[in-house]
């Protein structure tokens, strides 16, 4: 671990970073199979300055079938060299008042992919409201849920690829009647759903 660190800072002092130039993340699909955009909301300049992402997108999706609803958003990042990187949900949600009740990495079922993706599913409450949180880290073509394993990517991208980019992909669906499990299963639905046209507009 610690080698691996000490290569990875020196690649990143010493040579000249490839910083991909992805399409704009406003360019995701507003529709993908009944689910369509109902909201888009610009990312704060408060929050933008804490963040430093270099491209953000921030919107509400309803199924038009079932109605049901999730929220959408992806902060991408050119670059991590200058120590710009994603702030876990797991610590800004409490920050906001969310207080955690349940997490843990599970499979959610994706095209393309027999065995699924790995995410980080959350469950946090603040009064009595409740919602299931999804999300991960997907950095050209691989998805991370884990935040260790993804510092620790970093390290091996700089120094195999010289490249550090990534982006963090996070959907939220609120808990209806107590309902927990109509609400995993929208997560599932809409992440299914949404997996290729986010993986279309992020580097590879």
């Amino acid at each position: 671990m610690i080698t691996l660190q000490a290569l990875g800072a020196y690649f990143l002092a010493t040579r000249s970073e490839y910083q991909p130039t992805p399409l704009p993340l406003t360019s995701l699909a507003t529709q993908f199979d009944s689910w369509k955009m109902v909201g888009e909301y610009p990312i704060e300049k408060e929050v933008q300055d804490v963040l430093q992402a270099t491209d953000t997108v921030n919107r509400i999706y309803q199924d038009g079938v079932s109605r049901s609803s999730a929220s959408l958003f992806i902060a991408f990042f050119k670059s991590q060299r200058s120590g710009v990187a994603p702030h876990s949900p797991k610590n800004c949600l409490p920050g906001n008042g969310w207080v955690p009740e349940r997490s843990e990495i599970v499979r959610y079922p994706v095209p393309g992919s027999p065995e699924g993706i790995e995410v980080n599913q959350y469950i946090v409450q603040k009064g009595d409201s409740k919602n299931v949180v999804v999300y991960w880290y997907q950095s050209h073509g691989r998805i991370v849920a884990s935040e260790y394993k993804a510092k620790l990517f970093v390290m091996a991208d700089a120094i195999a690829k010289n490249r550090t980019d990534t982006a963090l992909v996070k959907i939220i669906c609120p808990v209806f009647n107590d309902d927990l499990s109509a609400a995993i299963t929208t997560a599932q639905r809409f992440v299914a759903n949404a997996f290729p046209p986010i993986s279309a507009v992020l580097p590879n």
